[in-house]
């Protein structure tokens, strides 16, 4: 039987110890609060009333630590739905999307700028939020294909990031708040026509 919800879930293995989770909550409060050039590891260290050498030992630069506090708070072990058609299966994708972009939005406001600076730190946001989420909408695009909702070259088409893509946009603008109107938009209006529409030409109409 198709299981009608449960994408996220926090299953996965532990990275860090209950300390360095610590460090990395307290990093993450402090740059949500200041912003990344205004965070200081001495803050960090007074904070979490630990001493500047336990931090600089796990993470040798600021940036380090910013990038393993970002990657902690990203990080989600994520199951794709099975709702039992593809629009259901959109449906909630997006409104987990809507959920994790609510809950990030102050820490990825806080680190916009820096992530144009500093390659690692946009490798790994965009690994966290965008490179991740690509099995689960193959693996929904796939089941769409199986029961015969949309034909099977749509399975690796490049839509998959305009779902997140756009959420976060959103997120990041002010004065454009997401609401679920907005998600049943993109599925509804862009999404679901495109997904279901004939392949392009040049593809075989059947396998």
């Amino acid at each position: 039987m198709p299981s009608p919800s449960a994408i996220d879930s926090d299953s996965a293995a532990p990275r860090w110890t209950e300390r360095e989770v610590e460090l990395l909550t307290v990093t993450l409060d402090l740059l949500q609060q200041n912003g990344f050039d205004r965070l200081t590891i001495d803050d960090v260290a007074a904070r979490a009333r630990a001493s500047k050498a336990t931090v600089y030992r796990r993470w040798p630069t600021k940036a380090d630590l910013v990038v393993a506090a970002v990657s902690h708070s990203l990080s989600r072990t994520v199951i794709a739905p099975d709702t039992g058609s593809l629009r259901g299966d959109l449906m909630q994708l997006a409104e987990f999307l809507i959920r994790q972009a609510t809950a990030l939005a102050d820490t990825l406001t806080a680190i916009l700028i820096e992530v144009r600076r500093n390659p690692h730190l946009s490798a790994v946001v965009e690994q966290l939020l965008l490179q991740e989420k690509r099995p689960i909408n193959q693996t929904i695009l796939r089941q769409a294909a199986d029961r015969g909702e949309i034909h099977p070259s749509k399975i690796d088409t490049d839509l998959w990031d305009i779902l997140p893509g756009y959420l976060l946009f959103r997120f990041l603008v002010p004065g454009r708040p997401v609401t679920p109107d907005t998600a049943r938009a993109l599925v509804d209006e862009i999404l679901l026509p495109a997904l279901t529409s004939a392949p392009a030409p040049g593809r075989p109409a059947d396998d």
